[in-house]
């Protein structure tokens, strides 16, 4: 079976109340649909990143995405893990307060796990950022995982 990093966003997509803005409807239908179709296909992972910024926010929310998460193994942030991510920000061109998404991929490409499924299309799941961010892991000896959105990963169904 494939590993998969969820990163925040999708929880926060399966966690909020429908949107009335219809973009972000329908991305909040997608990732419902991954999540009921398509999870159990996967090895799923978090990190203490996912966990801190799932918690924050509206607190009924915040329950929410906890109870979604709730039991699934955390990857440590290790030290390499942590010099990663610092390259990430410098290679990859992380803004600053975008620290945190380099957070995420970082343990992810650390412990070799397969897929990153994220909703954040401004920083992770970015066209123009994905190729130096494969750059960066693999200058540093890691295999980047496939960043992708749940739309993209829906399999053949």
């Amino acid at each position: 079976m494939s590993s998969l990093y969820l990163e925040t966003s999708v929880l926060s997509y399966l966690a909020a109340l429908p949107s009335r803005d219809v973009v972000t409807a329908a991305r909040q239908q997608v990732a419902r649909d991954w999540w009921a179709t398509r999870r159990a296909g996967f090895d799923l992972y978090i990190s203490q990143a996912v966990l801190g910024e799932a918690g924050a926010g509206d607190p009924a929310e915040a329950a929410t995405r906890l109870a979604l998460v709730a039991g699934l193994p955390l990857l440590d942030v290790t030290a390499e893990a942590a010099a990663l991510a610092q390259r990430l920000q410098a290679l990859a061109a992380f803004p600053a307060r975008a620290a945190a998404d380099a957070l995420h991929v970082a343990p992810a490409a650390v412990h070799g796990v397969d897929y990153l499924l994220t909703g954040n299309l401004r920083h992770i799941a970015n066209a123009e950022r994905r190729p130096r961010i494969e750059r960066a892991c693999r200058a540093a000896g890691y295999r980047p995982p496939v960043i992708c959105t749940p739309d993209e990963l829906m399999g053949d169904s």
